[in-house]
């Protein structure tokens, strides 16, 4: 007989319902049962697109519901921390998107309660699980590098260029968790992290290039969120990491990776988001050049097709991470990133801003 599977509520139904819902549904043992948000439009119209007819409008009883095993957060940056303590006070199951908070002192504090508390915690990183970076992944952890010395990663994209039209307001105010250092840069951040360890000190420049936008009313939206940002991280293991990031590359949607070792080296270069033309390529020491290596070929075992739409690429990468979870519910050990995780990627953010503020190099407390 099969256990019984985890029953999951989803709080907020915008990437919840285009992303989260259906890559829970490719892994069997979660449910996704009840959903809820604070408008009784969206939350209703999302649960007739999923065929959901739970839905809720009140997060605090929905997070206290006995029927539910994990709540899944994927409201706004500021009400992070409060759903997720409320949520883990009640005894549940947390995944929590990012960005993970507004500051280090809230991870902090949502660290030690799921700690305190026992449950199981994870953070949405599924950039890890993503088909170049899954082999990527793989391929540094099997030693292929050898003694790493540098890597780099760079992202750019243009939504934040005047002549494109204005996002989300919420995203152009740091003190609701706005901007790319928290929005782009983290999965960088905590990518590097995975592949290389602890870093121990950061330097950087974080810049609002674009101080205001206009509004389609006429009116100017001010804007102190950070559109670009240039990271150096020194590493526990000796090696130096740095992490661009830029919202106004006019025409680019593009990523970039590199790393350089003892051993050998990597190179990836792709789209920023879904598919596209991909190069990754390694060399080995002693190796005549640079060769072509596959894309990770790994799809969920539930062998559900995935949706045929732009978000495919973030589905497959999310239920991969849900299936790694799994084992986690059992008491044993996982690679999916925890609080843990996102702890330490919001100890970078908050140290690059207060570094580009002017205090230079700052260490990383442990």
């Amino acid at each position: 007989m099969s256990p019984s599977p985890i029953r999951v509520g989803v709080i907020g139904v915008g990437w919840g319902s285009l992303v989260q819902v259906p890559a829970f549904r490719m892994v069997p043992a979660f449910d996704v049962v009840a959903l809820c948000s604070r408008q009784r439009e969206r939350v209703t119209a999302a649960g007739e697109r999923l065929g959901i007819t739970d839905v809720s409008t009140d997060w605090t009883e929905f997070v206290a519901r006995d029927d539910l095993d994990l709540i899944s957060v994927c409201t706004p940056v500021d009400l992070h921390c409060e759903q997720v303590l409320a949520a883990i006070a009640a005894g549940k199951h947390v995944l929590v998107e990012k960005p993970l908070a507004l500051h280090s002192g809230q991870t902090a504090e949502m660290l030690a309660a799921a700690d305190a508390a026992g449950v199981r915690h994870a953070v949405c990183f599924e950039g890890r699980w993503e088909p170049t970076r899954l082999r990527i992944w793989e391929s540094i952890a099997s030693g292929h590098l050898g003694v790493p010395y540098l890597a780099s990663g760079q992202a750019t994209a243009d939504y934040w260029h005047p002549v494109r039209g204005l996002q989300s307001e919420w995203m152009y105010r740091r003190d609701e968790g706005g901007g790319y250092l928290m929005g782009m840069a983290s999965h960088d951040i905590d990518f590097m992290c995975a592949l290389f360890g602890e870093p121990v000190a950061v330097c950087a420049d974080v810049r609002t290039t674009v101080t205001e936008r206009l509004r389609d009313d006429g009116t100017m939206l001010q804007v102190d969120a950070d559109d670009t940002s240039a990271l150096l991280l020194r590493m526990a293991n000796g090696m130096l990491v740095t992490i661009t990031t830029t919202a106004v590359a006019l025409g680019r949607a593009d990523r970039a990776f590199d790393a350089f070792g003892s051993a050998g080296s990597v190179l990836f270069r792709g789209p920023l988001l879904g598919e596209g033309t991909v190069e990754l390529r390694a060399g080995r020491a002693g190796q005549d050049g640079m060769v072509d290596v596959p894309l990770h070929d790994r799809m969920p075992a539930s062998g559900a097709e995935l949706p045929r739409r732009r978000s495919a690429s973030a589905i497959r990468a999310l239920a991969l991470m849900l299936e790694d979870w799994l084992p986690a519910f059992d008491g044993k050990a996982t690679v999916v990133p925890t609080l843990v995780d996102g702890h330490r990627v919001q100890r970078v953010v908050d140290a690059a801003i207060r570094s580009s503020a002017g205090e230079g190099w700052v260490t990383l407390e442990t």
